[in-house]
């Protein structure tokens, strides 16, 4: 079984991958910022994991969207134009023969400072701006039989405190979140929101399907208390096309013990059932019909999307 979304098979050709670092191609072992770096010192940036198939990056319009959208609410100066780092981006692949099975993180930090502390205007140079794309897939075995998740005491963060649509570096909050899960002995973690609603997991946002007189359903969160995602909004725009009542809403754990199936998305895995959430088996316990129709409709979306960028 897979022990969560991103889990993949190790593939030696990483070992050799040459990494975009400030406008140069790098060695893997060569790749390196500096101990001053922003992100390092205080997790200061934005960043973004991008699919990579048919040679071209999946979706890259609403990623640099979202990429932009979040440096300028930190009023980081990225340095680059959207066409430079759409160029910087295919330069990657090209220097390391990559067109399909690849997985891109694009990350951007503030940059070096004059001495550790948080002050952005102790910053001394341009944003640091770093490419890694590896050859990387899902697990099969992910995508047909799905994880479990562990609703942890961890909730999601008020925008009054760290923005919880931000992609930002700083992702402590969903790492204790993740710790509290697999130490209970699930895969990855269900995070509430302040009020105790379902918000979203802690590198995946979830959905469930509910049965109703007119039909099969799926819920999501309000969106008020996750990330900005890209596959989330990609799953919620197909479905509707598709004919499937999609809903963005509150709702509870009550409400998701009860649903028939359960599912998370996410840009490395796309579409991934759930099997059982706190110890509760979700519907049959297997990947449902819903998720299956929308992992068929995700594969679709994902070809067409690319082929547009031939």
């Amino acid at each position: 079984m897979a022990t969560g979304t991103h889990d993949y098979t190790i593939d030696s050709r990483n070992d050799e991958i040459l990494i975009w670092v400030n406008g140069e191609l790098k060695p893997r072992a060569q790749a390196v910022v500096s101990v001053f770096d922003s992100g390092f010192v205080l997790g200061d940036g934005v960043w973004e994991g991008i699919r990579v198939s048919g040679g071209h990056p999946a979706f890259l319009e609403a990623h640099l969207d979202r990429l932009f959208e979040g440096a300028t609410a930190l009023m980081l100066d990225i340095g680059m134009t959207r066409a430079e780092l759409t160029a910087a981006l295919y330069d990657t692949l090209a220097a390391n023969d990559m067109h399909e099975g690849v997985h891109i993180r694009l990350m951007v930090t503030r940059g070096v400072k004059a001495t550790p502390y948080q002050d952005p205007r102790l910053t001394i140079g341009p944003a640091t701006v770093v490419i890694i794309a590896e050859h990387k897939e899902p697990l099969p075995i992910t995508v047909t039989e799905g994880i479990t998740l562990f609703t942890t005491h961890v909730r999601r963060a008020t925008p009054d405190t760290l923005d919880p649509r931000l992609n930002a570096h700083s992702k402590l909050n969903d790492i204790t979140a993740c710790i509290q899960a697999y130490t209970a002995g699930a895969d990855e973690a269900l995070m509430l929101d302040p009020q105790g609603f379902v918000a979203t997991c802690n590198s995946t946002h979830f959905f469930i399907v509910v049965e109703t007189p007119g039909g099969p359903e799926i819920w999501t969160s309000d969106g008020r208390f996750c990330l900005a995602g890209i596959t989330r909004a990609n799953v919620l725009t197909m479905s509707r096309a598709a004919g499937i009542t999609a809903v963005e809403k509150t709702f509870t754990l009550t409400d998701v013990y009860s649903a028939s199936e359960a599912f998370v998305t996410g840009t490395f895995a796309g579409v991934v059932p759930v099997r059982t959430i706190d110890g509760r088996t979700i519907g049959t316990g297997r990947r449902g019909p819903m998720v299956e129709r929308l992992q068929g409709l995700y594969a679709d979306l994902l070809a067409a999307d690319v082929a547009g960028c031939s």
